[in-house]
């Protein structure tokens, strides 16, 4: 499948300690999954989910930080979940990698083994750019990794929230002008809240 994915390169993170393969063009990892690892509240021991997790820059940030996690790797791209799952090789971390779209049905995630009340931490880098006020890229893969549809938000804080067990944490990264959005979309089933500019 990576071969299907066209030109990839080799790019570091965190100084060095962390080498990932991506695409050339498309959507790329950049500075938002390294600040949402950091965001990431994980211990040794936890299960820690990452949601949209592209070739697996935030997921693997995390367990690179943090050593006895169990990370788990969401990705709907098929392309992009074969990277993440060789960068997990090549990082010498014990990630598990599932190709699944993260507003699936409760049923859909228990056959992937993500039951409820199952996992420690979610973390998320969902679309969040407005379709009625951002122009989406012609790239496909851009476009899906980018934009938000109306229901995005809702639908992946009801994924973690289904997934989370009782005291877990949920770590993710929204457009600040959003903020409203994301404290309603967490009025139900979230307790208290931690707003980092």
């Amino acid at each position: 499948m990576i071969e299907l994915m066209g030109e990839v390169t080799e790019d570091a993170f965190l100084g060095g300690k962390l080498r990932l393969r991506q695409p050339k063009s498309g959507h790329r990892a950049g500075h938002d999954a390294m600040l949402l690892a950091a965001a990431t509240p994980a211990r040794s021991g936890d299960r820690v989910v990452d949601f949209g997790s592209g070739v697996g820059a935030a997921g693997l940030a995390v367990a690179k930080r943090v050593a006895g996690i169990k990370p788990v790797l969401v990705e709907i791209d098929e392309g992009l979940s074969e990277l993440a799952r060789a960068n997990a090789i090549a990082n010498a971390i014990a990630a598990e990698v599932l190709v699944l779209d993260v507003t699936s049905t409760a049923e859909k995630f228990a056959a992937a083994g993500l039951l409820p009340d199952s996992v420690d931490v979610v973390q998320m880098n969902p679309p969040f750019n407005d379709a009625s006020r951002h122009r989406a890229s012609p790239d496909g893969a851009r476009a899906i990794a980018h934009v938000a549809a109306a229901e995005t938000l809702d639908g992946w804080i009801h994924a973690a929230r289904r997934i989370l067990k009782s005291g877990g944490n949920l770590v993710m990264i929204w457009r600040a002008d959003g903020i409203a959005d994301v404290l309603a979309a967490l009025g139900r089933g979230f307790g208290s809240l931690m707003v980092l500019p």
